[in-house]
């Protein structure tokens, strides 16, 4: 293997470890009684301002948008926004295992709305639809506290980061990846400002450990995570960085075992499983397919 290669797979995969950590961190600062949406504000406020900073050594000319450009930047960071808030609110009420079991299937959501815009459904996309279904029956159907305001939540999490994802593929291709990444992260912080505002949360001063936390949240799980994917996509590709999706979920999952003492029954094992393989048989073999999933990875930052 190239040293290139090498240290593209270092950054994939460390990007991927600094993404996985998010949710069981946010879960446990959350369930200690930090409100989900100051979370999330402050994390993107301290990553907003690393990545402005991070415009100072690009190329200025890359900044430039058109107004058609501006327009569709604030579409999807409103969409993203708001998914954003879902997510981390649905932390207060599901377990952080069982919410990255759910996040899995993402890819059958994306590939669900890319068939609503003209894409061709085969006997193999229905096979991976199906898997995920079973497998989102068996992790959820066979348990009873489950709060249901926590899985509405998160399901408006999955249709909204399914429409950041489609809107960005088909709006933001002729744009700079890094700075519509940076430009979305920032106007993303605005709707949660504004959201924070009108649900009329009263600031509380975190505690030092809480503000070591959110700062590791934002330099390492937003800024640093997502600086690296980038620099790994012009390594090794992003077809291959779409393999690694699955190992996040596997990364949240075993810390949210290991720190948060959350326990699964073998059923709902087994039904998260079968999620798991509809993930990875949802990414289309590197190169792109109709669904041109690494393309979508490319240009949109991940949840985490």
């Amino acid at each position: 293997m190239k040293s290139q290669d090498r240290l593209g797979w270092g950054l994939a995969l460390a990007s991927t470890f600094a993404s996985g950590i998010v949710t069981p961190i946010a879960r446990g600062v959350v369930t200690g009684g930090m409100n989900p949406i100051t979370l999330v504000l402050v994390r993107l406020l301290i990553a907003s301002v690393l990545f402005l900073g991070t415009l100072l050594f690009l190329d200025r000319q890359k900044l430039k948008l058109d107004r058609q450009g501006w327009l569709r930047m604030i579409v999807i960071g409103l969409v993203g926004g708001v998914e954003i808030c879902c997510f981390f609110w649905s932390l207060a009420f599901v377990d952080a295992s069982m919410s990255a079991m759910i996040k899995a299937t993402q890819p059958m959501i994306v590939l669900l709305m890319l068939a609503a815009g003209g894409e061709r459904l085969t006997c193999r996309h229905w096979f991976r639809l199906a898997l995920a279904l079973v497998g989102g029956y068996l992790l959820l159907g066979t348990s009873g506290k489950v709060a249901p305001f926590g899985l509405f939540l998160l399901a408006l999490s999955l249709l909204f980061y399914a429409a950041q994802l489609v809107l960005t593929q088909w709006w933001l291709q002729a744009y700079d990846s890094q700075v519509a990444t940076i430009y979305v992260t920032v106007l993303m912080t605005v709707v949660v400002a504004v959201w924070w505002w009108v649900q009329g949360v009263e600031w509380h001063q975190p505690t030092a450990n809480e503000w070591w936390i959110l700062l590791l949240l934002a330099v390492v799980s937003t800024w640093f995570a997502r600086l690296s994917l980038f620099a790994a996509i012009r390594r090794i590709g992003s077809g291959q960085i779409a393999l690694l999706w699955p190992l996040q979920t596997l990364t949240v999952i075993g810390l949210s075992v290991a720190f948060l003492n959350e326990r699964l029954t073998l059923v709902q094992w087994i039904g998260g499983t079968f999620i798991l393989v509809s993930a990875l048989l949802a990414i289309e073999r590197v190169g792109g397919g109709p669904m041109n999933y690494s393309m979508i990875l490319r240009r949109t930052p991940r949840d985490g």
